[in-house]
């Protein structure tokens, strides 16, 4: 499938994840960002349009298997892999950064004083998306598996049709918050560039900093631009047959 100047960001890399490449190297936001066509994104950044176009339609030449059958999954589906693959390495990646950050304040802090203004912006981070993910585990996922089940015929009816749109929003700003977050993150760190006197725990606390970064931009592409458009137009079709 070729795309045109037209074509959104996050629907390409919906289409093909590889594309994702192209655009984090020309500082485009696919994931927080996406909902801007080609055009605009290219305009933004300075970029020749048509030799961007033609970068990304050769790369869309090419199957990409993941991406296929993510869109091949059910809403409910979806939201469990969310949380089984993507919240739960949030969870568990936690607390080793927040050990290392420390460490690296404790023992190199006095020559890198950047050091304490990164643990407090991961600290940040950790606050909110502890929060963030409870209000998708408890309230905004369970309504959107149970919404998919009415339909399906499957199950009850929710309480209240609507409840979606307007928490899905809020979802979509946190996400901007977090996304800019670690761009100011990666941009303090030289993109995760480990000073000359750095240790070891240094280099295992960057990599593994580049890591949550590069799963939280997958992490937000799959609600942003799979999941929540997906629901968004369940609810609104179920909203369309009560009337």
């Amino acid at each position: 499938m070729e795309i045109n100047m037209n074509s959104k960001v996050g629907e390409i890399v919906r289409l093909n994840f590889t594309t994702a490449r192209i655009f984090e190297a020309r500082n485009i936001d696919f994931c927080c960002g996406g909902n801007i066509s080609l055009r605009e994104a290219a305009s933004r950044e300075g970029l020749k349009l048509d030799r961007l176009l033609e970068e990304l339609n050769a790369v869309l030449k090419t199957h990409d298997r993941d991406a296929m059958e993510i869109e091949a999954l059910s809403l409910t589906e979806l939201a469990d892999h969310i949380e089984k693959v993507h919240h739960s390495y949030v969870n568990e990646t936690m607390p080793f950064l927040i050990s290392k950050l420390q460490k690296l304040c404790d023992v190199h802090g006095e020559n890198h004083p950047e050091l304490y203004t990164l643990k407090a912006s991961f600290d940040g981070a950790v606050a909110n998306l502890s929060v963030h993910m409870k209000k998708e585990e408890l309230v905004l996922f369970p309504y959107i598996r149970k919404m998919e089940k009415y339909y399906l015929k499957k199950g009850e009816k929710p309480s209240q049709i609507g409840v979606a749109l307007p928490a899905i929003r809020v979802m979509e700003e946190e996400h901007k918050t977090e996304g800019d977050r670690f761009s100011k993150i990666a941009e303090s760190t030289n993109k995760y560039t480990v000073p000359p006197d750095g240790c070891s725990t240094y280099e295992v606390t960057y990599r593994t900093l580049e890591e949550f970064e590069k799963d939280l931009h997958r992490h937000i592409h799959l609600e942003n631009n799979v999941l929540f458009p997906k629901a968004i137009d369940l609810e609104q079709l179920i909203s369309k047959q009560q009337n």
